[in-house]
């Protein structure tokens, strides 16, 4: 993502999802990321607070079944009892293929989310 789109990770408002979860890996590695960006550190330079911003403003994600679902959601947030504290709301157990099979995926984030959590880069 960095080699196509320099600077990604430095911008507290880029959003980032997961559409297919599985294992909450891919989710956890864009945190780390975001979490060690220098201009995010400056915005949020308390710790919590920057991995909290992150988690609940940056990162979404479906899984396709209950049981991915607690496998991704005890990946990425498991690593710490601080972090139990933080929202999961926007993380989903959604099968995204129905919707978008319909054409829906769009309603689908609407619903969920509120708002389109991928902006265009």
């Amino acid at each position: 993502l960095e080699k196509e789109n320099p600077g990604i990770f430095d911008d507290p408002e880029k959003t980032f999802v997961d559409f297919y979860m599985k294992s909450g890996l891919y989710i956890t590695e864009i945190v780390k990321r975001l979490y060690r960006s220098a201009a995010i550190r400056q915005a949020y330079p308390d710790d919590h607070a920057r991995l909290k911003h992150i988690l609940e403003h940056q990162v979404y994600g479906f899984a396709p079944s209950h049981i991915i679902f607690q496998i991704a959601i005890a990946y990425i947030f498991g690593f710490d009892k601080a972090a139990q504290e933080i929202s999961h709301r926007n993380f989903v157990d959604e099968d995204v293929m129905t919707y978008v099979r319909k054409g829906a995926l769009d309603k689908l984030v609407q619903e969920r989310f509120g708002q389109k959590p991928i902006k265009e880069t």
